[in-house]
């Protein structure tokens, strides 16, 4: 698998390319199993072969996903991986620029519907199944709270809420024993109780 690397401030194309629900898909079939061919990414994807060729050349124009050539096995065999870096990108960013205001929002609600249905999974897995045991049911979490904050103290405790991630993120790469691939997300927003 490959390093997470930097935190970088998405362009706007990369949020579009990102934001859409097939090419995440791809990203982060990439970037927890490793690199794969198109064929493969179809496969594990549900989706056919032309379809993923076609998300991978728009990721790959967006710097998402790169080729590996060194894994091919002639010249017609191509393997692509996720490069590693961390996008961060905000609505702020792209005021004023109508295109990137429409990608932008577009983006933010497909990332909480996306995040959204991944929490929705676990639940129809741990209530319909016996795929995870009941220490998995009592390690899952979630976690709120309210309180005061500047936007430099809100942006702060962004910082570090993701650097808390990123560091597990780099200690706990590796599948073994007991392990399970788990997705962690977090949103803090200003709201009224």
């Amino acid at each position: 698998m490959e390093e997470q690397g930097a935190r970088v401030r998405a362009t706007v194309e990369q949020v579009a390319a990102s934001g859409h629900p097939v090419r995440r898909r791809l990203i982060e079939v990439l970037g927890v199993e490793g690199p794969a061919t198109a064929s493969q990414l179809a496969d594990r994807t549900g989706q056919h072969v032309g379809n993923v060729s076609h998300h991978l050349k728009m990721l790959a124009r967006a710097g998402l996903v790169e080729e590996v050539p060194e894994l091919a096995r002639d010249r017609r065999e191509r393997w692509w991986r996720q490069v590693p870096i961390s996008l961060s990108w905000s609505l702020a960013d792209v005021r004023g620029d109508t295109v990137g205001e429409a990608v932008a929002i577009a983006a933010e609600h497909e990332h909480l519907d996306h995040h959204v249905r991944r929490v929705q999974g676990w639940f129809a897995a741990r209530d319909g199944s016996d795929e995870y045991d009941e220490d998995w049911t009592r390690a899952a979490f979630s976690t709120s709270t309210w309180a005061w904050a500047t936007p430099e103290e809100w942006a702060g405790l962004g910082e570090t809420i993701n650097a808390i991630v990123s560091e597990f993120h780099e200690t706990h790469r590796e599948p073994g024993p007991s392990r399970e691939t788990c997705f962690v997300f977090v949103h803090g927003v200003p709201s009224k109780p």
